[in-house]
């Protein structure tokens, strides 16, 4: 038996801008692949191949002889917001800004790259 029009779950406009932020991460998702298999091809490098490939990081650490190197990405996203309905503008949100960040760290011993870590929401 199908339910009648006024007994169907409607769909808010809070739960479609909820909708699209999911779908924005899950876009953004698949970059962690191609990212990791760039950086696991600087593992065994000198020092010297990880600078010319990343530039100058953004700060660096010195601890007993080994050195860690981070890098810095940062950007900021809008999603807009919704125009409300009738004329209360009801279920009307504005935009958000939502910080994206990603911080790579090079482990780098006797001038080699051991390894690297990601921190972030935006890595991959």
């Amino acid at each position: 038996m199908k339910p009648r029009p006024s007994q169907r779950p409607v769909l808010s406009l809070r739960s479609a801008a909820v909708l699209a932020c999911c779908a924005l991460v899950t876009a953004c998702a698949d970059d962690l692949a191609p990212r990791m298999a760039a950086l696991n091809h600087l593992v065994g490098q000198p020092e010297q191949t990880l600078l010319q490939t990343m530039g100058v990081p953004t700060r660096s650490y010195d601890a007993n002889g080994e050195k860690f190197l981070a890098y810095d990405e940062r950007r900021v996203d809008i999603i807009s917001g919704t125009p409300g309905v009738g004329i209360w503008r009801a279920g009307a949100m504005p935009p958000q800004s939502i910080e994206l960040w990603c911080e790579t760290t090079f482990q780098v011993a006797q001038g080699t790259v051991r390894s690297y870590t990601l921190r972030g929401n935006a890595c991959g």
